[in-house]
């Protein structure tokens, strides 16, 4: 996945002692996109406005907070997550990668 005509902050997001690492871009349509990284552990995340989680590499397990369902998402498969809302994610080996695209 590539991106063309984008802003990157330089200064990561850091979440739960590193465990979670991401970085924001801006393309030049305003739209906002994070790609990340996921160390193995269980997090819980929530959203302000809609969100859909990319997987680009690894797998991880989600059960978003609307439901009582655990999926599991690999490579090239991706889940959205409501505004106002939230999930909890699990990486139980390796490391997962994503893309998060903010859908407002």
């Amino acid at each position: 996945m590539n991106f063309n005509n984008v802003n990157a902050s330089a200064i990561a997001n850091i979440y739960f002692d590193g465990k979670v690492v991401s970085h924001s871009l801006t393309d030049d349509s305003g739209a906002r996109i994070t790609l990340g990284l996921i160390y193995p552990g269980t997090y819980h995340f929530n959203t302000e406005s809609p969100e859909k989680m990319e997987i680009t590499s690894g797998s991880c397990d989600v059960t978003l907070d609307s439901e009582s369902i655990n999926k599991t998402y690999k490579e090239g498969e991706s889940f959205e997550v409501a505004g106002d809302s939230g999930f909890s994610i699990s990486v139980g080996e390796g490391i997962c990668q994503y893309v998060c695209t903010f859908l407002t």
